[in-house]
């Protein structure tokens, strides 16, 4: 009988956009699709409890405690044996109210569960008078505390009415201060949040931020049980790059769109390491781009512009500098991959802006941009993006952008805004060749729609 163990590493596939035509000049942008994937023969086992530092802040107006009264208590009763936890309250700045000795973490037990579900029913709320000044506190405190507990996998829940909302003046300096340090995800109660700083929160700690309406007792435990889930709890992503590629970003695509913050190594001047987290089972997609110049390089030769690097997988970005001339029919070289990529971020903007300028009374923006996003979800089948359309829009044609607005209430946009930003993708699609739409069935070249024979080699099209 065979056993199954963890996989050294994710297998790592890598795609790059070059259409055919790389021309040489100082500031050309070269795009690659990296895929990286989890195995699927992994051990069976979670990740042992003893592993995790949970802090659960509750940042919650005492006019909304029924929000969190029956639910918080549930959440702190699931809570798996050994998992490291305090809890967070808010008077006029976030107090620890559990445990309530200083420098001290509870350890769940059985014990433990039943005294803090029961501490819970007396949590300070923000009451009428002063209220920390926005979400930036929040994350100051659960980086304090949790400086102090260096255990694996460290996680923020942050549990928001949007009471502290207003005011905020150093939420992107903090949130600059805890990149790296842990993972947070936001759950959104009531109905007075703003919904860009909860993205901006979930964005940069590698987290989710959902509306709950009801289940918040359930929601909370699905986040602790999806940590002890992941594979490796932190995967480093390494870009070594050719000393003429003077740029390099990565952008993560899907599940979770957000773009990763890329750091220096000290003793290496073109290696850039991007720290990912929450690992789960499955596929995620990134976007690399780098800009780099021709300078002394050959033309029509075979480049190294980077070599990418995941936890002892490596795969080279390969491209050529072209002669200055009419370019070969492009093959396959990994461009509709990276077309996906890109319009299904623009589908997710799309969608976003318009449920925004729904909410700011601006119609004709809205409309115009939510045609857009029931285009390219009609195009790419995704439909979780039509559902959410057809929520504030009679959608009469999909493919054609056609829809009509509604009226809708001002209470049900905000809960769209954020799952527009933080819902999770589907994969991108594996094809990877020549653009959609119209195309030479012999050298694969693009066609117009009009077209009878082929630009480039000159065969009838079918």
């Amino acid at each position: 009988m065979s056993s199954r163990t963890r996989p050294s590493h994710p297998a790592v596939r890598l795609h790059v956009d070059l259409d055919g035509d790389l021309r040489p000049h100082r500031s050309a942008k070269i795009e690659a699709h990296l895929r990286v994937e989890v195995a699927a023969d992994r051990a069976p086992n979670d990740l042992p409890a003893v592993e995790l530092a949970v802090i659960i802040a509750v940042d919650v107006a005492e006019a909304n405690r029924a929000a969190v009264r029956h639910a918080l208590p549930a959440a702190l009763r699931a809570l798996p044996d050994g998992i490291s936890f305090a809890v967070l309250g808010g008077g006029p700045e976030p107090v620890r109210f559990h445990p309530r000795d200083a420098g001290t973490w509870a350890v769940a037990d059985r014990d433990q569960r039943r005294r803090a579900a029961f501490a819970v029913g007396s949590l300070p709320l923000h009451r009428d008078g002063p209220r920390p000044a926005g979400y930036a506190p929040w994350a100051a405190e659960a980086r304090a505390l949790l400086t102090d507990r260096p255990l694996s996998v460290p996680h923020l829940v942050l549990i928001t009415d949007g009471s502290s909302a207003a005011g905020e003046t150093r939420l992107d300096e903090e949130l600059d201060a805890c990149a790296g340090k842990f993972t947070c995800d936001v759950f959104a109660v009531g109905a007075d949040w703003p919904p860009d700083p909860l993205l901006a929160i979930a964005e940069r700690l590698h987290g989710t931020a959902q509306f709950v309406d009801e289940g918040l007792g359930r929601a909370v435990t699905d986040a602790v049980a999806r940590l002890r889930r992941a594979g490796p709890a932190r995967l480093e992503i390494e870009v070594t790059l050719r000393p003429s590629v003077r740029q390099v970003s990565l952008t993560e695509k899907t599940p979770r769109p957000h773009r990763l913050v890329g750091l220096p190594a000290a003793d290496r001047p073109h290696r850039w390491t991007f720290p990912t987290h929450q690992w789960e089972q499955g596929r995620r997609d990134y976007l690399l781009t780098l800009v780099a110049g021709a300078d002394d390089d050959p033309l029509e030769t075979d480049l190294q512009f980077a070599m990418v690097s995941v936890d002892g997988a490596h795969v080279p970005v390969v491209a050529r500098w072209h002669l200055p001339r009419p370019s070969a029919p492009p093959g396959p070289t990994g461009g509709g991959s990276v077309r996906s990529l890109d319009a299904t971020a623009r589908m997710r903007g799309a969608l976003r802006e318009g449920l925004t300028a729904l909410q700011a009374h601006r119609p004709d923006t809205a409309r115009e941009c939510l045609a857009q996003a029931a285009r390219l979800a009609a195009r790419f089948g995704t439909d979780w993006v039509l559902d959410e359309i057809r929520t504030v829009a009679d959608v009469e044609d999909a493919a054609e952008g056609r829809i009509r607005l509604r009226t809708v209430a001002a209470g049900t946009l905000g809960p769209m805004i954020l799952r527009a930003g933080s819902h999770p993708g589907a994969p991108v699609a594996d094809g990877a060749g020549a653009p959609p739409g119209p195309h030479c069935g012999a050298c694969r070249n693009p066609a117009g729609g009009e077209a009878r024979y082929c630009i480039a080699c000159g065969k009838k099209l079918l």
